[in-house]
């Protein structure tokens, strides 16, 4: 059999040594789905292009109209949506094994790689030339954060409607503190109730091409949709068990590792429209409430979850680390970040699973449901202003050195105390900008440039 670089589509045989369609071996897939957990570098974009070009492009294992249909699905769910794309190709490839495997080794190198980024900065940190790579890639986070508005908002904002959803949801959380749930939801309660006032954001039209692998299979096996139903529902069930069960038991215990399950168990279930979208709430709430680490310490941790494989979502593993690291008790230093580590991927990626096995059948359903797609792009609307937020709130905290509450009537927001701007801060966001939106370099160059600067200045200048 030709590799995977040398593949040709029209080499591939769908059908087996009895004459019957088959699908690739589940080893053969297990190879594919460990290359791609280890390219997925770019954001949700690039991992769903990269996924795109595994399984349809290269090996036509499924078809495009199949591939966008499953991935209009996961942007209905909490979570991030390329992850949930590959346990959903997963499952249709080999049912819940296949949907397990795909999306473990979608997380588990940039797991592995943001656990020795996290001990680094933990044990580096302050350390003046370490240092200054941190200042560089947390600099560079706020550039990356606007690309990322852009790029949603030009997807999301196809209406005057859309465009005051977003400029409310803004409002409610930089003026106002309202918090996020509470925002989402009543974005998505608007478009449900109001469909007609919102259109749906779609990833474009499938292709015509060959026919794929699994349709021949499914052609020639009608009774494989009820069993994968099945498959689907048993494997939705096991994963909210293994969710909820832990959380359960923390809970009654109480302590840092009952918070740190709570808190990301929440997280798990409101974050629509990927890590960007509740990135300021969990900053707010992990610095501002729970004091698990500093404003910068969450922009340096931003930073490290660009440059790993993966969702960016990971960024969380970063935070729980540091919180278990600090935490007193018998578990502490090294000990309590793993366990700690290893808790927040739980509590935030099997939902992840949960969501996809338990949703699939019934949302497959309703995808053209009048009210549930108005809910959709009104949430996908919202998301902009809290993306926006987002961006402002790291603005304050990466160019400014002090800010200052402003609580007055309905007011509840931070404003930055104008003479405390950190002009070497300014600099290599500018720099950032320069090379991501002007060269369009890529994020990981963009990282690197800007990391390298603030070493060379703080090597001639000192300024750390």
């Amino acid at each position: 059999m030709a590799t995977p670089d040398t593949f040709d589509i029209s080499d591939q045989n769908p059908l087996g040594s009895a004459g019957k369609p088959s699908l690739p071996p589940f080893r053969e897939a297990l190879g594919v789905w460990l290359r791609i957990g280890c390219l997925s570098f770019g954001g949700p974009a690039g991992q769903i292009a990269l996924l795109h070009r595994e399984v349809v492009d290269n090996r036509n294992w499924v078809s495009d109209r199949r591939f966008l249909h499953a991935l209009n699905f996961c942007t209905l769910l909490p979570g991030p949506e390329a992850q949930q794309l590959a346990i959903y190709l997963g499952w249709l490839m080999h049912g819940a094994a296949g949907g397990f495997a795909a999306g473990l080794l979608f997380i588990i190198p940039g797991a592995l790689v943001m656990f020795v980024l996290s001990i680094i900065y933990a044990l580096f940190g302050g350390v003046p030339l370490v240092a200054a790579v941190f200042f560089g890639l947390k600099s560079a986070v706020l550039v990356l954060v606007v690309e990322a508005l852009q790029r949603v908002s030009r997807r999301a904002l196809k209406g005057k409607q859309a465009w005051a959803l977003a400029s409310l949801s803004f409002a409610a959380l930089f003026l106002f503190g309202i918090a996020f749930p509470i925002v989402i939801l009543g974005a998505g309660l608007a478009g449900f109730i109001f469909p007609r006032y919102f259109s749906s954001a779609g990833h474009g039209a499938a292709k015509d091409g060959p026919p794929a692998l699994l349709d021949a299979v499914i052609e020639a096996d009608l009774g494989r949709a009820g069993h994968m139903a099945r498959s689907a529902r048993n494997a939705g069930i096991a994963s909210l068990a293994a969710w909820l069960f832990p959380v359960a038991i923390l809970l009654t215990q109480g302590g840092i590792y009952a918070d740190i399950a709570w808190f990301f168990s929440k997280m798990a279930v409101v974050t629509f429209g990927g890590a960007y979208a509740v990135l300021a709430y969990v900053a707010q709430e992990a610095v501002g409430n729970y004091h698990w680490l500093s404003a910068p310490e969450m922009l340096a941790g931003l930073g490290l979850a660009e440059t790993t494989p993966g969702p960016l979502i990971l960024v969380l593993q970063f935070v729980g680390f540091l919180a278990g690291y600090r935490a007193p008790g018998p578990l502490t230093g090294m000990l309590g970040g793993l366990a700690a580590s290893i808790l927040t991927l739980w509590v935030t990626f099997a939902p992840c699973f949960a969501f996809v096995f338990l949703g699939a059948p019934l949302i497959e359903r309703l995808q053209n449901n009048r009210a549930l797609s108005g809910a959709l792009a009104a949430i996908t609307a919202g998301i902009v202003g809290v993306i926006a937020n987002l961006a402002v709130w790291f603005a304050l905290h990466a160019l400014f050195r002090e800010t200052i509450p402003v609580r007055a009537v309905c007011l509840f927001f931070d404003a930055p105390v104008l003479a405390s701007l950190d002009p070497w801060a300014l600099l290599l966001s500018l720099l950032a900008a320069f090379t991501l939106l002007r060269l369009n370099l890529g994020v990981i160059r963009t990282l690197v440039i800007c990391s390298a600067a603030s070493v060379g200045l703080h090597l001639v200048l000192g300024f750390i």
